[in-house]
């Protein structure tokens, strides 16, 4: 396992970064997005703000394109920033799930499904943290997913409302909302293939170099 696995044009599980870095302004960024979390659940339950809630989560998506963006343009780059950045985008979504399936705008099996995926995979990487891998990479699928389910949560909302603009937002929605369910699932499904491969290869050994699967 001193090489690279191929897996055809399946994203890889990269080695343990060896220098780590938090004290920088990308990582800054995520932590200010990380505050706006517990804001967004109490502003979608609690006084049922859904205006404030979706700026908020507008807020955390610029963050989002800014700290990638710093990360780039600074060479800020950190292994918390590497876990920080989809945790958060994580609990955007799971907040926002919980919310609208309290109030009853999305169906519970939903919010059940993609919590489970989380879950799933959060013990996979600890799986393979035991085995000397480092956690699995943010793909262009995972990445989809999360921005067509985090533009589906406002529209849904939107969509709650009584009117023309409520009527026109439903429809639009529950196509984002499929289509992000659908390719949320399917960046599972590729990241257990990654993990099944490690699997097979077995652990890292402490005479070789930091391998990528």
């Amino acid at each position: 396992m001193g090489g690279r696995i191929s897996t055809g044009t399946l994203p890889v599980v990269r080695g343990v970064i060896g220098q780590e870095r938090v004290l920088t302004v990308p990582n800054l960024l995520s932590v200010l997005r990380l505050a706006g979390v517990p804001l967004f659940l109490w502003l979608l339950l609690g006084p049922h703000a859904d205006g404030w809630a979706i700026l908020v989560l507008a807020v955390g998506g610029v963050t989002d394109w800014a700290d990638g963006k710093l990360a780039r343009l600074l060479n800020q780059y950190s292994r918390l920033g590497e876990l920080l950045d989809p945790a958060v985008d994580r609990l955007y979504i799971l907040s926002a799930l919980v919310a609208l399936g309290v109030r009853e705008i999305v169906p519970w099996w939903v919010v059940v499904v993609l919590v489970a995926r989380d879950l799933v995979l959060g013990v996979c990487v600890s799986v393979l943290r035991r085995y000397g891998y480092g956690p699995f990479p943010v793909v262009y699928l995972g990445k989809a997913a999360t921005f067509l389910l985090l533009y589906a949560f406002p529209i849904l909302l939107l969509g709650t409302r009584t009117g023309f603009w409520g009527e026109l937002a439903r429809p639009f929605g529950y196509a984002f909302a499929a289509w992000g369910v659908a390719l949320y699932l399917w960046s599972g499904l590729l990241y257990l293939t990654q993990f099944v491969l490690a699997m097979r290869a077995g652990p890292v050994r402490s005479d070789r170099s930091r391998p990528e699967v």
